[in-house]
């Protein structure tokens, strides 16, 4: 068995998600690189995948190797370039995982700008609303809003964001701006469920939290619709300040009740590989940092 071919195919088959995707990435039959899988867990005497017919899950030990292979491998194209004299110059392929609004407006010039630097990385973006495992779902970088859980990822705080809440002066001036949050009840509410699964909001009151429930007139599933909901004159809603900056700017959205908004969210460009990290990841991480703590629509 070539033990280096064998971490290539397992980590392949980890990143993309199943054997079929990993044998067209890597130009072979699905049979060859199962036997070359099964190989593998035979020499080390572990299961690091557990099969299912839909998909393919690491197992506790296929985590912890699967870190290891992905250091391991990178190491290896590092000393390549380094011999080959060309080592300022990151390749290969990079995964970056930012939530959906944050990720069009913040993140995607900086991955064009990246790309366009170095011509021998191809990246892959996910914009999703919802936490990702950058293990379990191959992720290198991943950009994180909130609280960050203990665990054993790399973080860089780069800025902050503030949960306000807003409305379009022209529905302001006919109804009035509220000014304490129980004023809310006698106002049309915007809620987007991707930021309140549930119909309260909490507010700070001198320190301590307080929670005003609601009666939202209209419940919708994005936040781009909510806003779009908002700008026009519907109503009033709560979302990350990053999300309007834009309309906050054109004066089409007016942020209410500053006063008494929550401690402000951290943002953080999370990765899984410490001071092993690839070329490739340590270039987009320095180019990522740098940029975002520069952004004053960040602080």
């Amino acid at each position: 068995m070539d033990r280096l071919q064998a971490m290539k195919t397992f980590v392949t088959v980890v990143e993309t998600g199943g054997f079929t995707a990993a044998a067209n990435k890597l130009d072979v039959s699905p049979s060859v690189v199962s036997r070359i899988v099964n190989e593998l867990e035979a020499h080390l005497a572990v299961r690091l995948l557990t099969r299912t017919t839909r998909l393919v899950r690491l197992t506790d030990t296929g985590s912890a190797y699967f870190e290891n292979c992905r250091r391991i491998l990178g190491e290896i194209d590092d000393a390549e370039l380094l011999a080959a004299g060309s080592h300022a110059e990151p390749r290969g392929q990079l995964t970056i995982t930012a939530p959906v609004l944050f990720g069009a407006a913040y993140a995607m010039p900086i991955v064009t700008a990246y790309l366009q630097r170095y011509p021998d990385v191809d990246a892959t973006c996910l914009l999703l609303d919802r936490t990702v495992n950058l293990v379990e779902e191959g992720i290198d970088v991943g950009i994180r809003i909130g609280e960050l859980p203990d665990s054993s990822l790399q973080a860089a705080p780069v800025g902050r964001v503030r949960r306000v809440v807003c409305a379009a002066p022209a529905y302001l001036e006919r109804h009035g701006v509220p000014q304490a949050p129980e004023d809310l009840a006698r106002h049309t509410v915007i809620v987007a469920s991707a930021v309140s699964a549930s119909p309260e909001w909490r507010f700070d009151a001198g320190g301590s939290q307080a929670v005003t429930r609601l009666q939202p007139r209209l419940t919708t599933s994005t936040n781009e619709s909510a806003i779009v909901a908002a700008a026009a004159g519907f109503g009033i809603v709560r979302l990350l300040s990053y999300q309007i900056a834009g309309h906050l700017r054109a004066g089409t959205l007016q942020v209410v009740l500053r006063e008494f908004e929550p401690p402000a969210l951290p943002i953080n460009v999370i990765h899984r590989e410490g001071r092993h990290a690839t070329r490739k990841v340590r270039a987009f991480l320095d180019m990522a940092i740098d940029t975002l703590r520069a952004d004053p629509s960040l602080r």
